[in-house]
């Protein structure tokens, strides 16, 4: 009996975790949030700055190369940023599911413990009924 209520109260502790991990996994998905998004702010204003020196006269080979290489490290970074923020989301709606099977274990605990009260209960009414029996 004791163990059903160890049981309970360990689950609701778990339960109660789920909700600081959600919360946890979302401050940290806003700070990254902002950063990508300042990242995706500059490689805009970087690849507008390729764009007016790939229209300039006199452009030599090597420097039309080196441009293409900055547009590409451009396209890389915004990728790896949009990569980045996926998996942070992906973290957070896994830390979702995590809470609601907290949650969903903390009521079946619940449920558990009340099923063991109405156990106890039956078993003692069982006892009394078989000592009115042995008086008999």
């Amino acid at each position: 009996m004791k163990r059903i209520g160890w049981l309970g109260f360990l689950l609701m502790v778990l339960s109660a975790s789920g909700c600081a991990t959600q919360s946890y996994v979302r401050e940290q998905l806003q700070p990254l949030s902002d950063r990508i998004d300042r990242i995706e702010t500059k490689i805009k204003g970087i690849e507008t700055k390729i764009g007016q020196l790939e229209a300039k006269p006199g452009m030599t080979a090597e420097d039309r190369a080196a441009l293409q290489t900055a547009k590409s490290d451009a396209k890389q970074a915004v990728d790896t940023a949009k990569q980045a923020l996926d998996t942070a989301k992906q973290a957070q709606d896994s830390a979702k599911q995590a809470e609601m099977a907290a949650r969903q274990a903390g009521a079946d605990a619940a449920k558990a413990e009340k099923a063991a009260q109405n156990a106890e209960q039956a078993a003692k009414k069982a006892s009394k009924l078989f000592e009115l029996e042995q008086k008999k």
